[in-house]
C-alpha cells in the first residue's frame, strides 16, 4: 500500500506532522521553549522535489466570518532548503534571490536553473541562520548588498549586518567587505533578522529581544541596548556606518542612538507601505500576535505588554500612556507565529493591501492599512484562506505582485488573484 502513495503525499507527510504537532501543542498550552525543541526536531533537511499548485484548505476559526478574497498559490522557485527571506535583484528582470537559513543564497533566473550564488557558514539551531538581504537603492550602479545572519563569535551566536559587493552588470562574484555592524545574542531564538532600505536611504535593521520566554533580561525596555529594536543606520556617509542625526534617541542620555523605535519582542519580518510607514509584524508570547505601523521613537510594548492585553499587569498601568497600540492582533485560535508581509501594489483585488500570514497555521490574510494609526476594523481584514504552508517571509516584485516563501516544501510560491471568489 505504500508504494501507491502519490509522491506529493510522501513529501508531506513530515511538515504536516510537524505542523499538526505545532498545533496540538500550542492547545496545551505547551511553553515556546518547548516548541522551539519540537522545531529543532523537525526541520526539513531537503526540499521538495517537485511541488503543486496550492489552493485554501479551508476559511475556518475566525476566518469564517471575514470577507475573502480568492487567490491560488502558484510555485515561482522550488529546491531551496528552509527558506527565510526572498528579493527581487534591482535592475535585472526576473532574477530573484531566495535566502535559506541553512547559509546559502540561491539565485533565480529566466530560463536558468536555480544555482548557489554565496554561502555563509552559520549555526542554524532554534531560530539562528541566514536570516536577510536588502540590496542598496544604488545597487545598478555600485553593486552593494547587505546581508544579516547570525554567525558564531567565541562559541556564541550573534546577529552579524554585513556589506557585500558583486558586479551589477553580471551578479558575478559576490564578496564580503566588511561588517556594519555586530550585536552578541543571549539565546539562539528570537533575532527577527530583517533589514531593508527605506525611501530615505537610510538602512533599517530588525532585532529581537535576544530571546528565552517572557524577555528575562528586560531587554524590551531597555534603550541601552540594541536588542528588541528597529535601528536606522547611514551606511553611505561612514563606515561602518554613521548614525542619522534625526534618529529619535540622538543625545538621549543611556539609550543607543541608532534606535528609531523599541519594545518588539520578535519582528519578524518588516516593509515600507507606499506611504513610506513601517509596517512589522511581532512574534507574541503566549496569547497574541501583532501587526504594528511604526513612527520614530515609538515604544510598542514589550514587555508590558502583549498585543493590546497585559504582559506583566505591574508595569501596564505605570507605563500605558507611553506605549504604541498595534493595529492589528489575533489569538490562538487563527495561529501562533505571525510572519509580517508587503503590500501588494499591483491591480485588482488586493491592491494596497498589507498580505500577512501565520507560520503555524498557514492563514493568510489582507489588511486595508489604516490613514492614521488606530485598531483596525472587521471588515478591513479580508482572509485569503488556511493553506498547507509554512510561511516565513514575503517579497514584492517589481510588478506589484506578491510573492510567499514556504519554509517546510523549500518553495516560493506566486500569489495569483483568481476571478471568482470563494464561496462562504
Amino acid at each position: 500500500m505504500a508504494r501507491s502513495r502519490p509522491r506529493w503525499l510522501l513529501v508531506l507527510s513530515v511538515p504536516l506532522a510537524f505542523a499538526a504537532l505545532l498545533w496540538a501543542a500550542l492547545q496545551l498550552d505547551v511553553t515556546r521553549n518547548a516548541l522551539i525543541a519540537l522545531f529543532d526536531a523537525t526541520q526539513p533537511e531537503t526540499a521538495a522535489a517537485t511541488v503543486d499548485a496550492l489552493t485554501p484548505a479551508a476559511f475556518d476559526g475566525p476566518d469564517a466570518e471575514r470577507t475573502r478574497i480568492a487567490v491560488r498559490l502558484e510555485p515561482a522557485i522550488t529546491g531551496v532548503v528552509q527558506p527565510t527571506d526572498v528579493a527581487p535583484v534591482p535592475g535585472h528582470d526576473g532574477a530573484v534571490v531566495v535566502l535559506s537559513k541553512t547559509g546559502t543564497a540561491s539565485l533565480s533566473t529566466p530560463g536558468a536553473p536555480l544555482r548557489a550564488w554565496f554561502t555563509l557558514d552559520v549555526p542554524t539551531r532554534s531560530e539562528l541562520g541566514l536570516l536577510g538581504i536588502a540590496f542598496h537603492p544604488k545597487f545598478a550602479d555600485n553593486g552593494l548588498f547587505f546581508v544579516d545572519a547570525t554567525p558564531q563569535r567565541d562559541g556564541e551566536p550573534h546577529t552579524v549586518i554585513s556589506r557585500w559587493r558583486t558586479d551589477p552588470a553580471t551578479l558575478a562574484a559576490p564578496h564580503q567587505e566588511g561588517v556594519v555592524l555586530e550585536v552578541a545574542q543571549p539565546y539562539a531564538n528570537h533575532d527577527a533578522g530583517q533589514i531593508a532600505f527605506g525611501p530615505d536611504g537610510m538602512l533599517y535593521v530588525s532585532l529581537g529581544d535576544g530571546g528565552y520566554r517572557g524577555d528575562p533580561q528586560g531587554n524590551g525596555q531597555n534603550r541601552g541596548t540594541l536588542l528588541a529594536s528597529l535601528l536606522r543606520l547611514d551606511v553611505d556617509s561612514a563606515t561602518p556606518y554613521a548614525v542619522p542625526p534625526d534618529n529619535p534617541l540622538v543625545g538621549v542620555a543611556g539609550a543607543r542612538p541608532e534606535i528609531w523605535a523599541w519594545g518588539l519582542r520578535n519582528p519578524w519580518r518588516f516593509a515600507f507601505d507606499p506611504q513610506g510607514r513601517i509596517v512589522a509584524g511581532d512574534v507574541g508570547q503566549n496569547t497574541y500576535e501583532e501587526v504594528d505601523l511604526i513612527a520614530a521613537g515609538d515604544n510598542l510594548g514589550w514587555n508590558v505588554r502583549e498585543g493590546f492585553a497585559c504582559y506583566e499587569p505591574s508595569d501596564c498601568e505605570r507605563l500605558s500612556g507611553g506605549l504604541v497600540d498595534p493595529i492589528w492582533s489575533y489569538g490562538r485560535d487563527a495561529g501562533a507565529s505571525i510572519t509580517g508581509g508587503v503590500v501588494w501594489t499591483a491591480p485588482g483585488p488586493l491592491q494596497g493591501r498589507y498580505l500577512v500570514g501565520d507560520y503555524v497555521t498557514g492563514r493568510l490574510w489582507a489588511l486595508t492599512l489604516p490613514s492614521s494609526r488606530r485598531r483596525l476594523q472587521p471588515d478591513e481584514v479580508a482572509a485569503l484562506g488556511r493553506f498547507a504552508l509554512s510561511p516565513t517571509a514575503f517579497g514584492r516584485m517589481p510588478d506589484g505582485t506578491v510573492w510567499v516563501a514556504d519554509f517546510q516544501r523549500g518553495a516560493v510560491f506566486r500569489i495569483v488573484q483568481t476571478v471568482s471568489p470563494p464561496p462562504p
